[in-house]
């Protein structure tokens, strides 16, 4: 029967460590903005031209 006081016990000191990271999370900002980051993933993403392949002398006119 003592077992069933140490689970109840431990039970409510977890949901309690729970409830205080649910309240932390929620004054730190962490569901401030629920819409962008489901529709993030329907936008594409940009693409990166690498280093190597963009011309410098581009729009110079030193080259004829």
């Amino acid at each position: 029967m003592s077992i069933i006081y140490f689970l109840i016990g431990c039970s409510v000191m977890l949901a309690c460590i729970f409830l205080v990271a649910f309240f932390w999370a929620q004054r730190s900002g962490q569901n401030d903005d629920l819409y962008t980051p489901s529709m993030r993933i329907l936008l594409d993403d940009d693409v990166h031209v690498p280093a190597h392949t963009v011309d410098d002398d581009i729009g110079t006119g030193d080259k004829k």
